[in-house]
């Protein structure tokens, strides 16, 4: 009994979090997902954001598809693999935290997060977070500061 009372709480506390309706702006189901490039296991990304919140604000994050969930972790390791920093430089990224719960079809909880990465590169001064969201889909340009991988 101790248990059932412990997980109907536990659900309903998570369920109080995650809004009932996504503020994400830039869902686009209609894209084409990019080729890859198996030489560096990326995808193939050549159109640069225009806005500053692309990828670094949570209600713009970089949608990068989804189709299961190993394969959604897989196309965030393949979006970060195609960008280098402000001069070609190579990046480094570590995933930080999940945040920014939101609903969702595409899990069987009826619920998402977004995972944050802390992007570096060699003579930064300050790492930036970029927000990617591995549960919907939108166009994959380079956030602004970051260039295309060579």
């Amino acid at each position: 009994m101790k248990k059932i009372v412990i997980s109907c709480f536990a659900i309903l506390i998570i369920s109080s979090c995650i809004s009932t309706k996504s503020t994400i702006r830039n869902i686009d189901n209609s894209v084409i997902v990019p080729e890859l490039n198996e030489a560096f296991g990326s995808f193939i990304i050549t159109k640069n954001a225009t806005s500053k919140k692309y990828g670094y604000n949570e209600d713009y994050p970089i949608n990068v598809n989804f189709t299961s969930v190993q394969d959604g972790l897989n196309n965030q390791i393949r979006f970060l693999n195609a960008l280098a920093g402000p001069k070609g430089e190579k990046i480094k990224y570590i995933k930080k935290d999940a945040c920014c719960p939101f609903p969702t079809k595409k899990t069987d909880t009826g619920a998402g997060t977004i995972d944050t990465f802390e992007i570096t590169w060699e003579g930064q001064t300050k790492p930036i977070l970029l927000y990617i969201n591995k549960f919907e889909k939108g166009e994959l340009l380079i956030p602004l500061g970051l260039t295309a991988r060579k």
